[in-house]
């Protein structure tokens, strides 16, 4: 089995800065794209950030320039740090993972649970 266990989640005012971290484990064979969702309340789960077993990276315009993303390939973690945060970074992280767990099996998605991250004004 696979898990994806982030952290790094909290509170933080406006204009701070926070890290989140995942790590994958378990039956791994190889990961391709490790990446970071947020879904805020009442709206549908979004792409923030995503990098590549190559390290090419893709950022959402409104976290381009404040966020950046990083992976550990040896410890089969990513990175998120976030910086100059506003409110509306408010929402529930979430990592994903798209592996292999065998070499003759298809790509598919793992998430994780989800970390918190709050924003004050």
């Amino acid at each position: 089995q696979v898990q994806l266990v982030e952290s790094g989640g909290g509170w933080v005012q406006a204009g701070g800065s926070l890290t989140l971290s995942c790590a994958a484990s378990g039956r791994i064979f190889s990961i391709d794209v490790m990446g970071w969702y947020r879904q805020a309340p009442g709206k549908q789960r979004e792409l923030v950030t995503a990098v590549s077993s190559g390290n090419s990276t893709n950022y959402a315009d409104s976290v381009k320039g404040r966020f950046t993303i990083s992976r550990d390939n040896a410890k089969n973690t990513v990175y998120l740090q976030m910086n100059s945060l506003k409110p509306e970074d408010t929402a529930v992280y979430f990592c994903n993972a798209r592996l292999k767990t065998q070499r003759w099996l298809l790509e598919k998605d793992y998430w994780g649970q989800g970390t918190q991250v709050t924003v004050s004004s």
